[in-house]
C-alpha cells in the first residue's frame, strides 16, 4: 500500500483508468467475436461485422488501449479473413485522369 498522498491518488486514478479501459476492450472482443462468428456461419452480414469490428479497434486506438501497429495488424487480420469468407467489400483502384497535353512555347 502507498504511503505517499501522491501514490494514493495514482492508486485511485489507475483503477477508473482500468474501468474504462476493460469496457473498451470488452466492446472490441464482442465485435471481433461476432464478426467470426458470421463468417463462421456463412451470413450475409459480415461486411456490417467487418466495419463494426475495425471500428471498434479505431476506437480503442483513439482511447489509447491499443496500440497503432497492433490496430493496423488486427484490422488487416480481419478483412483477411472476411475476403476469404468471400463476402468482403472488394477494393476499387481510382484510375487517374490522363494529363492534357500542353502546347509548346515558341522561341
Amino acid at each position: 500500500m502507498p504511503i505517499i498522498k501522491s501514490a494514493k491518488k495514482r492508486v485511485r486514478t489507475a483503477k477508473k483508468a482500468t474501468l474504462r479501459n476493460l469496457s473498451t476492450k470488452r466492446s472490441l472482443k464482442k465485435a471481433v467475436k461476432s464478426l467470426h462468428a458470421s463468417i463462421k456461419s456463412g451470413a450475409g452480414s459480415t461486411k456490417k461485422e467487418l466495419s463494426k469490428a475495425q471500428s471498434e479497434i479505431d476506437k480503442a486506438v483513439k482511447k489509447g488501449v491499443i496500440h497503432k501497429n497492433k490496430a493496423a495488424r488486427k484490422k488487416s487480420q480481419l478483412a483477411k479473413a472476411s475476403k476469404k469468407s468471400g463476402s468482403a467489400p472488394k477494393k476499387t483502384i481510382a484510375k487517374k485522369p490522363a494529363k492534357k497535353a500542353t502546347p509548346k512555347k515558341k522561341k
